[in-house]
């Protein structure tokens, strides 16, 4: 690897030194004018960009490129391709100082900082521009422990190196010459590169000082960054001590840099819930401070962790243009060949190849950034759901950009195109009015010309277990399988009538075309109408995307796959349908679901990907215990799971006794919301505190959630001038319970919780039902010293304010989400249990400690 390493150097070096004696110093490519927008100075035109954070050059990814055998430049180059393919223009990271700096702050040139500087050179390559931070101040451990690195940060550590003079001092020498540092395959400093639009001084800085200490700091990374002779806008990041937002513009900064983490971090699962009221609205609420300095704002990081689904990223683009945001990157691009193990930052997932919707979802971010004007308001959720050609559904899982020149879609819809005969781009996921594609990979369609376009098809994946847990290189997360898809394309400008031409490989056949029905293996494709003669000669690019190129990862599937949910509690004598993706190595493999106690299986029918689906007759489910397994069958062979054994339970040495199972009570019992012994290590609270405890107990409770509090308000080191709120809240996620329990609610009429006070007097608690779109209906509860039951009429349930759970980031966002209309109370539309310490307290007893234990909230 070094010998690589040091062929790279030397032929660059050379190559550079060529390059050097003819490039033109470019300085100055961006400048915010005086409403505070960042404009581009060649044309004035406003500033608009999108991307992604990414971190191959540096620390996890990097170490891990080297122990599974990947060279890190060409980890690159796949995903370069990718940020092409889903049409971003920007680019971010934090660069590990520690591991390109020494104690004093002089930069070293070493491998990492070869891989930083050619993944620059193929961004560049790209059209792609960026936004650099030079000081991360962080170890290169994560996930993994620190390893030892010659850089002041390693020195000092973050705190140290926003107070001491010597840290300050190696800060200064080492971003001057980071600056000037000029890179080996462009022959450009860093201080010259028209595409570095911005540079952001270090990465979220925990200032505890002196106001006047923090002006003077920030004063001086800025000088010595300018020192270099840089001439684009330099930024502060002011989402951390935000209590000292004027004194950090007192400094010689032309802009704030902002992050969102709207669902909180490490929830360490899917969260299952409509999370649109979470991105209703980013509220900065120093923004007159921002406006009045004539300054810009970015976002360096965003995303929805722990939620796999595609319809909120899009929303999110939205709140920002609102906020007069005018670039973003998401957080963080997992590399291609770590997206198996998802180990980089498990509470977030993106990949083109892995996670296609959510990738989609990116895309059509690009896409807002670039079409919705700055300070745009589209209202309150829901109405924000639509907004410019643009509409996300937490019911459907969709996002959908439906414009006169380009559509694209994250899932399956039924949206028709507003001009089908103007469109130049399509892609999507599943099926739309102008493509049904069997896969589970993304598609996209470009126009080369009239009557020719690119087809691309990307591989097929699988999650085959919890991406947001606790991961590692030895597991698998997601598989990727190449399978022949039927597709069907109605597009316009093709007609039904065109003929196929492989593109990325001479080894395929091309695919025959009936009634614009084909089928179709991962690459790409030229597509031409039959009465068009095919191009003489192919461009080289659309766009950035290279005519032939494919980048899709190798297949990794070599076993049976079943993913399945199975339901908790479902009612008896009713029709239940239940779910799997199933993954064979068999195309022909028939999958079958086997009741307990049941000679014959019942044929799950295959609806659309990896998904199957199948029918349990009401009268094959009486009040009890249901037991099922399913069955993959294929050349003779049967596989039998949960276990994955091969065999059928009914022989007699299939010694596993695995089985799916769920409850099944009678419609009339009541439907359980939250049970301490089965529930407490999935709820949400507004912060976590280590009296937080389940504890199991005797009759009548089996357990109980204490849930003691020292102080309902909690001062915020990083928003001292925040509101005071007294409020507590814990919550609890309904949707995957509702799914199956919607038909026993019908009829309910009480709510009842079994909880006591963990004071010797009753402790009010506010016991809440939260809706699908947002809105909690509850009342406050007097709750007593004795553990005992208490009942709430749910004609009693008057509208609350709703805790947006869980907790966003940064912490001055809004505590408390209202929809834009409230409508009357319907417990079949509950999707989230509220329980909250705060409403009801007297004024005078706000500042005491106390508590609650909840052992079972129902509905009766």
């Amino acid at each position: 690897m070094k010998r690589i390493f040091l062929f790279f150097f030397l032929f660059t070096a050379f190559a550079a030194g060529a390059q050097r004696t003819s490039q033109k110093t470019l300085q100055g490519s961006v400048f915010v004018d005086s409403a505070g927008l960042m404009r581009w100075r060649a044309d004035s035109r406003e500033v608009q960009g999108f991307g992604v954070n990414y971190t191959v050059p540096f620390a996890h990814a990097y170490r891990s490129a080297q122990k599974l055998g990947v060279h890190p430049l060409r980890a690159i180059d796949q995903d370069v391709a990718h940020f092409a393919r889903l049409g971003f223009d920007l680019f971010r990271v934090h660069v590990w100082d520690t591991e390109i700096s020494d104690t004093l702050g002089n930069l070293l040139y070493n491998e990492h900082l070869h891989a930083f500087d050619y993944l620059l050179k193929q961004l560049a390559d790209r059209n792609i521009n960026y936004v650099l931070t030079p000081i991360a101040f962080w170890g290169n451990g994560w996930p993994e422990p620190d390893t030892p690195t010659p850089g002041f940060s390693s020195k000092y550590g973050k705190d140290a190196c926003l107070t001491n003079p010597d840290a300050i001092k190696a800060q200064e020498n080492y971003l001057t010459q980071f600056m000037n540092h000029v890179n080996p395959y462009t022959g450009v400093a860093y201080k010259d590169d028209p595409r570095l639009i911005a540079v952001e001084v270090s990465n979220e800085p925990h200032h505890r000082e002196a106001p006047e200490q923090v002006t003077a700091f920030v004063q001086r990374m800025v000088q010595a960054i300018r020192r270099s002779g840089y001439a684009n806008p330099v930024f502060y990041n002011v989402t951390h001590s935000v209590h000292l937002a004027a004194h950090y513009f007192q400094a010689d900064i032309q802009g704030g840099t902002f992050q969102w983490y709207p669902t909180g971090l490490g929830y360490q699962r899917e969260i299952p819930a409509n999370v649109l009221p979470n991105v209703d609205r980013y509220s900065i609420p120093f923004d007159d401070l921002i406006r009045k300095k004539k300054a810009a704002k970015l976002v360096y990081e965003f995303d929805a962790a722990d939620i796999g689904r595609s319809y909120v990223y899009p929303a999110m683009a939205r709140s920002f243009r609102t906020a007069g945001i005018q670039v973003a990157t998401h957080f963080s691009y997992d590399p291609t060949f770590l997206a198996f193990a998802n180990t980089e930052y498990n509470t977030h997932y993106m990949n083109l190849a892995y996670t296609p919707q959510k990738a989609l979802a990116l895309m059509i971010c690009g896409e807002v950034f670039h079409r919705i004007p700055v300070y745009q308001d589209f209202g309150v959720y829901p109405v924000n759901s639509r907004f410019g050609d643009f509409r996300v559904s937490y019911e459907e899982n969709l996002a959908v950009l439906n414009a006169e020149d380009i559509y694209i879609h994250t899932n399956h819809t039924t949206d028709r195109p507003k001009n089908e005969a103007n469109l130049k781009r399509i892609a999507g996921w599943g099926n739309s009015p102008l493509a049904q594609y069997d896969g589970t990979g993304a598609y996209f369609l470009d126009q080369v010309g009239a009557g020719v376009w690119r087809l691309e098809v990307m591989p097929d994946v699988l999650i085959t277990d919890n991406p947001y847990g606790r991961n590692s290189l030895q597991k698998t997360v997601a598989v990727i399988q190449w399978n022949e898809r039927a597709m069907k394309l109605k597009v316009q400008d093709l007609g039904l009538d065109f003929r196929v031409q492989v593109l990325h490989t001479d080894s395929l056949a091309a695919p025959a075309v009936q009634n614009g029905a084909f089928l179709i293996r991962p690459g790409v494709y030229l597509l031409t109408r039959a009465v068009v003669a095919p191009p003489a000669a192919l461009p080289e690019r659309i766009g950035a995307v290279r005519m032939r190129e494919f980048n899709g990862p190798a297949a990794s599937a070599s076993r049976t796959y079943v993913v399945h949910e199975q339901a908790d509690k479902v009612p008896a004598g009713a029709d239940l349908t239940l779910h799997a993706q199933v993954l064979t190595l068999q195309p022909d493999a028939r999958v079958r679901l086997l009741i307990s106690g049941q000679r014959t299986p019942i044929d799950m029918k295959r609806k659309h990907g990896f998904e199957y689906e199948a029918v349990i007759p009401g009268n094959l489910l009486p009040s009890g215990l249901l037991n099922y397994y399913i069955l993959v069958e294929s050349r003779g062979k049967t596989e039998t799971f949960p276990a994955g054994k091969e065999g059928l339970p009914s022989q007699w040495d299939f010694y596993t006794q695995q089985s799916y199972s769920a409850r099944v009570f009678a419609p009339d019992q009541p439907v359980v919301l939250f049970g301490a012994r089965s529930d407490w290590n999935r709820v949400a609270y507004t912060r976590w505190l280590p009296t937080l405890r389940n504890v199991p107990m005797g009759p009548p409770a089996e357990a109980e959630y204490q849930i003691w509090v020292d102080r309902l308000h909690e001062p915020d080191p990083e928003d001292l001038q925040g509101a005071v709120i007294h409020d507590y809240t814990v919550h609890q996620y309904l949707q995957n319970q509702i799914e199956y329990l919607s038909p026993s609610l019908k009829g309910k009429t009480t709510l009842a919780i079994l909880a006591r006070s963990m004071r010797e007097y009753p402790t009010p608690l506010q016991v809440s039902l939260v809706a699908r779109d947002g809105q909690a209906y509850g009342a406050v509860v007097e709750i007593g010293p004795a553990m005992q039951e208490y009942e709430i009429p749910l004609s009693a349930l008057k509208p609350v304010p709703t805790v947006t759970m869980p907790r966003p980031y940064p912490t001055f966002l809004p505590y408390y989400f209202s929809p834009a209309s409230v409508q009357s109370f319907n417990i079949m539309e509950i999707e989230g249990l509220q329980l909250s310490l705060g409403p009801g307290i007297p004024a005078e007893r706000l500042g005491e400690a106390g508590g609650v234990t909840v052992s079972k909230v129902w509905v009766k």
